[in-house]
């Protein structure tokens, strides 16, 4: 085998290009945040060498976590239990894992999905005990608005691409609700048994939508909220369902089969399955396309896929029950 060694003057080339744009990359770290429910926690982790950097104390039973779009911040909703309902967001400073600030959502209870507009400044939260969507200021932690979903578990949330309305999934009654932010209206489309993950396509065209208790995904038209299509999960309980960053394929979490699935998202046609841990809940995929992490919650870990060959890369123990998971780009 021949090994390239590269001489001192292509080194010092090599160097003089990190100036400008590439003296700033070479200076940021790419973080993957985990939700830790049962420990209370939220793992601050080095997305390549997947080690624990820090371990934030959140309140009681956390779910989801989002992180802001300049990567400073993560918001993470403390759900709580049926004994102890959680009414807070817990606000986390990435580079430091420092807890900044807890927000309180008042008679908002069990705060589950959370997303983050693509400007920083606006927080959305689904609760769950309370069938509401609350939106909140960034700057800090003021509440908006809240809309009403009437609907039973209103669970996880995602923007439109234009973030013009909100897909709400909800768990007890089957359904999505949008929300219009723009004149504030909701109207619910009933989808399956158990709606519970969530996603729109990259383009922005269709969001998709598991329904764990008929084991299937329904397909709906992001405009008319026309249903195009609905389809067997390929595995029992589908928990949720992420796009790879250019939409070709979608990948779900079967919690009940301990599976991921991974569909043709043109032409919904099931194109692998993958064998991961125990109950695996949360799915997020590297920027770059290349990984998808699974959270395994009876297991304790998180399992690191190749997202082209669906091999297994490494996997990562953060805590106790982990769901929950985000992106981030700080810098050093």
């Amino acid at each position: 085998m021949t090994v390239f060694r590269p001489f001192p003057a292509l080194i010092a080339a090599a160097a003089l290009l990190l100036t400008g744009a590439g003296a700033a990359a070479a200076l940021t770290s790419e973080r993957l945040l985990i939700v830790n429910k049962s420990g209370d926690t939220l793992a601050i982790t080095d997305a390549h060498s997947y080690e624990i950097l820090a371990l934030a104390p959140t309140r009681h039973e956390p779910h989801e976590v989002a992180a802001s779009p300049d990567r400073r911040t993560a918001y993470v909703s403390d759900y709580g239990s049926r004994d102890r309902r959680g009414n807070t967001v817990t606000v986390v400073d990435i580079a430091s894992g420092e807890v900044t600030a807890t927000w309180n959502l008042g008679e908002n209870l069990a705060p589950h999905g959370v997303a983050v507009s693509r400007d920083g400044t606006r927080v959305w939260v689904t609760t769950e005990a309370s069938q509401t969507v609350v939106e909140l200021d960034a700057a800090g932690g003021d509440i908006l608005t809240v809309w009403e979903t009437g609907q039973d578990i209103s669970h996880m949330v995602t923007p439109s691409v234009d973030e013009t309305r909100l897909f709400v999934t909800n768990l007890g009654s089957g359904s999505l609700t949008v929300i219009d932010r723009r004149d504030d209206s909701v109207t619910t489309i009933p989808t399956g048994a158990g709606a519970e993950g969530v996603d729109v396509t990259p383009d922005g065209r269709e969001v998709w939508v598991t329904n764990r208790a008929e084991h299937t995904i329904s397909v709906l038209d992001t405009q008319t909220l026309e249903e195009l299509a609905k389809f067997d999960a390929g595995g029992q309980v589908p928990i949720r369902v992420k796009f790879t960053p250019d939409g070709a394929r979608a990948f779900v979490s079967n919690a009940l089969s301990n599976s991921l699935t991974v569909f043709d998202a043109a032409s919904r046609e099931l194109i692998h399955t993958v064998d991961v841990g125990a109950l695996p809940v949360g799915i997020l995929m590297s920027p770059d396309g290349g990984r998808v992490f699974v959270a395994n919650t009876r297991d304790d870990k998180v399992s690191v896929f190749d997202a082209h060959t669906y091999e297994l890369i490494d996997e990562i123990f953060p805590g106790s029950e982990p769901d929950g998971m985000a992106w981030a780009v700080i810098e050093d």
